[in-house]
């Protein structure tokens, strides 16, 4: 006779903080100086001006002076402002999420860190060990090559082994530095395009499923999640290694693939979890753009300009890559509303990343 066994403990969010650059890039600025480097280009700047219009973004937040944009660096150089300025900004976060938690540090147990815009070896989770007192036996996890689906698919790794281990308290460390992958003499489409959405910031999230009184109890809950990759896809989106570094990788096609593709993936994953998209109360979509938006509107029945937290997110900051759909959900719960909510994120693989969150 076999024992039943009890469904695994529910992961709950017990802290989410953010942190930008102190750089600020207005959309004009960004258009002046755009317009110098790429205006000698044959067919020139002005061909593709209208992105910086249509792209509705007002500013974003930078690691470097708009200056460091009209000069050339190698791989080496972006890469050690990359461990500069991600290291200060994880610092910064991971302190706000601790001290929402009310937690110190020797009180988290894993560091989940997630980045796709620079190279960290030793990982971001032990440099960030040199200036906050984790404990020296925390176990870290490092990921990379997620790109924008990162922030969801992060915290899904993140609730994953929070579930797998009742007692731990998990940290989750989100930082892309995207503004670094400018190439200036790259004339291609995607980097003009990038040019015009691509921004700085930082996330850290708490996650645990102990039961530490009535804020623990109080807090959402994550899960379930899950994600889909589609097949011969992966000239999607990335990066492709340059002599002087990232090369950004965005497909045209990227707004027509979650119009008519998305929707099967996300009803499909509802349905494994006897959920419907009627059943859902708030959407929080990583913002790629002012073109994905509208796409994952009409993609899920909602009136244009319905997905007012991810337009704002996008508006005052820009596609920050993964760190984006945090900030969203950053938004959606100091709105205060409670039900179910739907993470979603596009990434490089082709990969959808989903995750439900139940707010009390």
């Amino acid at each position: 006779m076999s024992r039943q066994q009890s469904a695994p403990p529910l992961p709950r969010l017990l802290a989410l903080a953010t942190a930008v650059p102190d750089v600020t890039l207005r959309q004009d600025d960004v258009v002046r100086h755009a317009a110098e480097i790429f205006a000698p280009a044959e067919g020139g700047f002005y061909r593709l001006a209208p992105v910086y219009r249509n792209a509705r973004i007002a500013q974003r937040r930078s690691c470097v002076p708009i200056e460091w944009f009209l000069e050339e660096h190698g791989f080496a150089e972006r890469n050690a402002l990359f461990l500069e300025h991600a290291t200060r900004l994880l610092v910064e976060a991971a302190r706000g999420a601790l001290a929402q938690a009310r937690l110190a540090p020797e009180d988290i147990d894993v560091i989940v860190a997630v980045s796709s815009s620079g190279i960290a070896t030793p990982g971001l989770g032990a440099m960030l060990m040199e200036t906050i007192p984790f404990r020296d036996d925390v176990q870290r996890l490092p990921i990379f090559g997620l790109g924008c689906a990162g922030g969801v698919l992060g915290l899904a790794r993140a609730a994953a082994m929070a579930q797998a281990m009742p007692d731990a308290r998990v940290l989750l460390l989100v930082v892309e530095l995207c503004s670094l992958t400018f190439r200036r003499n790259d004339r291609s489409k995607s980097n003009i395009v990038a040019t015009a959405l691509f921004g700085d910031g930082a996330a850290a999230a708490v996650v645990s499923c102990r039961d530490d009184g009535a804020g623990a109890r109080n807090a959402p809950r994550l899960g379930p999640w899950g994600e889909h990759r589609w097949p011969n896809s992966l000239d999607v989106m990335g990066w492709d290694v340059a002599d002087d570094g990232l090369k950004v990788v965005f497909s045209r096609d990227i707004p027509t693939l979650v119009e008519t593709e998305l929707r099967p993936v996300v009803d499909a994953f509802l349905a494994r979890h006897a959920l419907t998209l009627a059943e859902i109360d708030a959407f929080v979509p990583h913002p790629g753009g002012a073109k994905v938006l509208d796409a994952l509107e009409d993609c899920f029945g909602l009136r244009r300009g319905g997905l007012t937290h991810a337009r704002q997110v996008l508006r005052d900051f820009g596609n920050m890559s993964a760190v984006t759909v945090l900030f969203v959900l950053r938004a959606a719960l100091d709105a205060s509303p409670s039900g179910r909510h739907l993470l979603t994120t596009l990434g490089p693989g082709f990969t959808a990343g989903m995750m439900i969150v139940e707010v009390p």
